[in-house]
């Protein structure tokens, strides 16, 4: 063989002992990333354990108050939804501080006067579900939709109204307290009288 064939050979053995130590290398930190992704995802399933043991407890605790206050079932008043959010953020402050919200919670507001109880949205009985668009979303993502669309806020009796038609599925007593609840724990919602929750990015929302 002659030497130019063999500066060849000798060239193309190196290239392919690099490759081969740049494989194994790349292979190994696959190994260490993959390791990192589980023990990533093992940490996520603790913390999802942790949130759902915390809904728990809110929940539980928003039924003694709801029982101890001798509230009409799914059908709470603005003055103790407002009490209920607000045990809601103490209870939910106590399990995770980096939860905590950057406003102060306002105090509970007095019952509203007859004349105007009466223009909160009634809570319908057998509500005929119309669509199964809210089946598969949670509270806060079937909201957002609904106040897009709406343009403007909406009480929570009328926002569970809507979702009943759009196929959302309730778990629990208390159905209206769970949407005031979740919206208020949610920053990206804002509550723009007793009860009833707009948009924060109502402007936003409404460009895209």
């Amino acid at each position: 063989m002659d030497r130019p064939n063999e500066n060849l050979l000798s060239r193309l053995e190196q290239s392919l002992r690099q490759s081969r130590a740049a494989r194994m290398h790349l292979a190994a930190r696959l190994r260490e990333l993959e390791a990192e992704a589980d023990s990533v995802r093992a940490e996520l399933a603790e913390m999802d354990t942790l949130a759902s043991q915390t809904e728990a407890a809110i929940y539980r605790l928003l039924s003694s108050v709801l029982a101890s206050s001798n509230l009409t079932l799914g059908l709470p008043s603005d003055a103790e939804l407002e009490a209920a959010m607000g045990q809601s953020q103490q209870s939910g402050q106590s399990f995770n501080h980096a939860q905590s919200r950057m406003h102060a919670q306002p105090p509970a507001r007095t019952p509203l006067p007859p004349e105007r109880r009466q223009q909160i949205p009634l809570v319908r009985n057998n509500v005929e579900v119309l669509s199964d668009r809210f089946m598969d979303r949670t509270i806060p993502q079937a909201v957002t939709l609904l106040l897009r669309e709406e343009g403007g806020p909406l009480h929570v009796n009328e926002i569970y109204n809507r979702l009943l038609e759009g196929g959302f599925r309730f778990t629990g007593q208390n159905p209206t307290i769970s949407v005031a609840v979740s919206l208020n724990r949610n920053m990206r919602f804002r509550k723009v009288a007793p009860g009833t929750f707009d948009l924060v990015m109502r402007d936003a929302s409404k460009a895209s």
